[in-house]
């Protein structure tokens, strides 16, 4: 069955229906270390990911960019396992592994036969606390990072302008910064910097274990107690709460706008309206109120941006909404599009608020809002086919702070969200002195790039 099949099947369910709960198997180690494990026996492999609670918004300036140039050195090296080793054992194992860093957590995953778990555990519980970080492979990677943000960033005038964007937006939230790290930054790492991050986010107490597939949790728990149990933990507590202090974002006073210029091949506009996330609303319902107001913008080829602005007045060629429900601190509600020939970003702006304005005044009517929450539901069961992607949601829900038992929650609190609240949210948080506009202004090509969008926050 296709999505749009799926969608419409799942708009005959009753709206208020339960979801199933996630059938995860916690334990926690002596040392701190949290285990998660849910079984999927439907294929032959495990998915093993671990959960470092560090990312960009954790940097102080000077260093931001290290949590992700450190997750580059995790593979150079420890006392039993040289350089490339790892790689090399995952696999003549069978297996694919890689990293990623965001704004709040760093993590390292293995895909593997189910029964070669205990290769990955024994690879990850020796670099938790036994990396070496040498000047010369320092220098070889950081030539590596320098090359990854001039082809992400630097030539991606649509990513340039991002950066530029949320450091306008934000005023002394730490997601002002970009993960990858500033250019002078970058340039200056030394491996003692390194090294004190390591010391002070890399432990057991600070780390949360996700393995997903056909696995049994007793088995898994087995293993993690041979290989991770013998790992001292960073202090007596958790490191993340005793070494972060309170970052709310000050109180934004008016309308913010600028205007960027680099070589591209169109204008774009990028609106961003501050808004609260699932960890810091006063009121949860608000959270999910602000998901389905972005689903109702962005939420298919039936959704309000694309049938009214591109295909309906054809004043974009491209138009969007995002809005990330499960980050750590508080957010931006974001439009962006690309005006038609003919079209400026000023068409697009002023098209864009009128959305909104109609949130503000108009009711959603039952079918749209049934058909959204029935797209939910469809993304949902489709995700549910990943092991990757069912231990990545444990995961971060557990690193933010959310705990992972919110994945439950997420299909029955969508689908309690009124119109009323979404007109409320929009009424709320959607208003000007909330807002920052930026726009891509393109100069003459004279070499190449990029006009990719990026992932937000993942590297």
């Amino acid at each position: 069955m296709n999505n749009r099949l799926l969608c419409a099947a799942l708009l005959w369910l009753p709206v208020f229906a339960s979801s199933a709960a996630t059938n995860v198997s916690e334990h926690v180690l002596g040392n701190g270390l949290k285990v998660l494990v849910k079984e999927d026996h439907r294929s032959p492999v495990a998915v093993s990911q671990v959960w470092y609670k560090v990312g960009s918004s954790y940097e102080p300036g000077g260093i931001t960019g290290i949590s992700h140039m450190l997750e580059h050195m995790m593979f150079k090296g420890t006392d039993k396992h040289s350089v490339g080793e790892f790689s090399r054992i995952i696999a003549e194992n069978g297996g694919e592994e890689n990293a990623f860093t965001g704004t709040d957590y760093t993590a390292y995953f293995q895909t593997m036969e189910a029964s070669r778990l205990a290769v990955s555990f024994e690879l990850e519980a020796d670099r938790m606390r036994n990396l070496h970080l040498l000047p010369d492979e320092l220098k070889k990677e950081l030539q590596v990072v320098t090359e990854e943000r001039r082809m992400r960033t630097d030539d991606n005038p649509q990513a340039k302008m991002q950066e530029h964007f949320n450091a306008m937006a934000y005023t002394n939230s730490p997601y002002k910064n970009p993960v990858i790290g500033w250019p002078s930054d970058i340039e200056n790492y030394k491996v003692e910097d390194l090294q004190a991050w390591y010391q002070r986010w890399y432990a057991p107490n600070n780390a949360t274990l996700v393995v997903v597939g056909d696995v049994q949790p007793k088995a898994v728990f087995a293993l993690a107690e041979k290989y991770f149990a013998p790992l001292k933990p960073m202090g007596d507590k958790p490191v993340a709460p005793t070494m972060l202090k309170p970052q709310a974002e000050v109180e934004q006073l008016g309308v913010r706008k600028m205007t960027v210029k680099l070589p591209a091949k169109l204008p774009y506009l990028l609106m961003g309206y501050k808004v609260p996330v699932l960890k810091t609303a006063q009121n949860e319902w608000e959270a999910y109120a602000l998901e389905v107001l972005a689903g109702v913008l962005d939420g298919g080829s039936s959704a309000r941006l694309e049938s009214g602005l591109v295909r309906g007045k054809q004043i974009a060629v491209s138009a969007g909404a995002s809005y990330s429900l499960h980050s750590r601190l508080p957010e931006l509600l974001t439009l962006e599009a690309t005006p038609a020939e003919g079209k400026t970003v000023w068409d697009l702006e002023s098209a864009l608020k009128e959305e909104i304005a109609k949130l503000q005044m108009k009711l959603i009517d039952n079918e749209e809002l049934q058909r959204i929450k029935a797209q939910v539901l469809a993304k949902d069961v489709y995700e549910k086919d990943s092991n990757f992607y069912q231990a990545m949601e444990l995961g971060m829900l557990e690193t933010v702070g959310l705990g992972w038992k919110k994945v439950d929650e997420y299909v029955d609190k969508v689908n309690q969200v009124t119109a009323e609240q979404v007109r409320d949210v929009a009424r709320k948080y959607l208003i000007e002195d909330k807002l920052s506009v930026a726009y891509l202004e393109p100069l003459p090509i004279t070499g190449h790039i990029t006009e990719t969008k990026t992932e937000k926050g993942v590297r």
